[in-house]
Formats: C-alpha cells, structure tokens, sequence
C-alpha cells in the first residue's frame, strides 16, 4: 500500500477494515448452523449478531487510548461522552447509521495522520 496515493489510502484502510469484519462474519456463520432471522422492529443490540460494529468498535478504541481523546472525539461527533462510552465499552447502545459513518471518517482520517477532532 506504499504506493497509493495518500488520500486513497484512507479508503484502503476502510476497505481493509471491512475485508476483516466479512471474515469474521463468515467465521460466526460457519459457526452457527442455524442461521438467526431478524425480526421485524426489534432493536439491534452489540453482540455477536454484530460483528461489522464489533470490528469498528475495537478498533475505535485502539485508537481512542490517549488522554482526553474520547472526550474531543464525542465534542466532533456532536455527542455527550458518557453516550460514547456506552457506544464504545458499555456494549449496550448502537449508534444510529449517520454517527456510525462519522466514526469510520473519523478512524480513516486518524489514521491517514489528519485528527478531525483537534
């Protein structure tokens, strides 16, 4: 990936990111026999019926292990921290597809050497 040019290696990470997460989707499926259905309204909840948000979710907090940096991300996202935290450690919220969107931005740019939040 040397030889990308620097904005498309963002992407690459992304994509990357996301190769992963089907991976290990494939893995739980394998795993499972039974394939669980979806019913209709229910509230997704963090677990392993998730893996895509699992993935996102470790690799936000990699990055989010300096001092202060949980609390200049959720003032970028536009969310209180204790919500974040929910999101990132709690394992009880889902962030909506919009905040989820603006997370992976977020991670790319982190990566790419550019913080969005400072």
């Amino acid at each position: 990936m040397k030889d990308l040019h620097p904005r498309l290696a963002v992407w690459a990470d992304i994509g990357g990111a996301l190769f992963a997460a089907g991976e290990r989707l494939a893995e739980e499926a394998r795993k499972n026999l039974r394939t669980k259905r979806w019913q209709s309204y229910a509230t997704v909840r963090p677990g392993a019926a998730t893996p895509f948000w699992n993935i996102l979710q470790a690799q936000l907090r990699t990055e989010l292990s300096g001092y202060g940096a949980k609390v200049r991300l959720a003032r970028h996202l536009g969310v209180p921290r204790q919500r974040l935290n929910d999101f990132l450690t709690g394992r009880s919220r889902m962030p909506d597809a919009e905040l989820t969107l603006r997370m992976l931005h977020w991670l790319a740019e982190k990566r790419a050497g550019r913080d969005l939040s400072m």
